[in-house]
């Protein structure tokens, strides 16, 4: 057993999966093809050791290996695992637990929403045991300009895909306060990017109030909403920055179980804080 291994065979297996593991991130990170030296630098490892374990991932193709430049990259086979794991994905089940731990926690419904077809589609939804409740149902469609779920959803497409929304659906007048011109909307789009959620201010139905924060997957997209809603009477304005950070926290928990990493985001997110970019 050579010093590297030290006395525990199982220990140095673990840590050799571990830095394994490590150049896999360092690659992902460097998104282009990389270097041994870049990696080991990434990694903060000796080159040999790198060498080795890098040679052992082209193997078994987890990582490319370029002919004449001898850079680095992601192998396919990666790609073949990820499509496997997303076809099993299940983003209901997948926030259920997160969903129970806001609905407990803000004592009101929650629900769980994604945009299909420019629309926002209720997947799930958890009461609370109160005295009033809330109209909602799961597979129900609302607009996406008035209900805080839809709008948060919204925020971060490319005004191409908002106009062609809007051009598709139009902008119904639900209540006084609902939001019917382009302009607004956008303006109110705006605002949801720099604050990080959105509020439906019964602009759906009158007397009833929401948050929404968006979830999102290991590339950063929006791939769901989650909300809480209740009675005006309930949560008065004064209230809605208290329900706005745990809407927030809950959906953040959910996106880095989907695999979102905000660090590794957060320069893109600094970039693509203008209307019309992806964040």
């Amino acid at each position: 057993m050579s010093p590297e291994q030290g006395t525990n065979p199982t220990l140095y297996k673990v840590q050799v999966l571990d830095r394994a593991l490590a150049i896999l991130d360092a690659l992902a990170r460097l998104r282009e093809n990389a270097s041994l030296a870049e990696i080991a630098a990434e990694v903060k490892l000796h080159k040999s050791s790198v060498h080795r374990l890098l040679m052992s991932l082209v193997k078994h193709r987890l990582v490319d290996r370029d002919s004449q430049s001898g850079r680095f990259s992601l192998g396919l086979r990666l790609f073949d695992l990820g499509t496997k794991a997303i076809a099993r994905f299940n983003i209901r089940d997948r926030a259920r637990p997160h969903l129970e731990r806001l609905m407990y926690n803000s004592h009101e419904t929650v629900h769980l929403c994604v945009l299909d077809n420019g629309e926002a589609l209720y997947v799930d939804k958890i009461e609370p045991d109160r005295a009033v409740r809330l109209s909602s149902t799961i597979g129900h469609r609302n607009g996406a300009h008035c209900t805080s779920t839809g709008k948060v959803m919204l925020a971060w497409l490319a005004e191409s895909e908002v106009d062609a929304i809007l051009q598709q659906h139009g902008m119904q007048r639900c209540t006084a306060k609902t939001l019917i011109t382009p302009g607004e909307l956008k303006a109110e789009l705006k605002m949801i990017r720099e604050r990080g959620y959105a509020i439906d201010d019964e602009e759906h139905e009158e007397g009833v109030r929401c948050v929404a924060a968006a979830v999102r997957d290991h590339s950063g997209r929006q791939i769901a909403a989650m909300s809480i809603s209740a009675p005006s009477f309930r949560l008065p304005l004064e209230k809605i920055p208290m329900a706005a950070e745990l809407v927030v926290e809950t959906a953040q928990a959910l996106s880095e179980e989907c695999g979102y990493r905000p660090q590794e985001h957060s320069m893109e997110a600094a970039e693509g804080l203008q209307f019309g970019v992806r964040a």
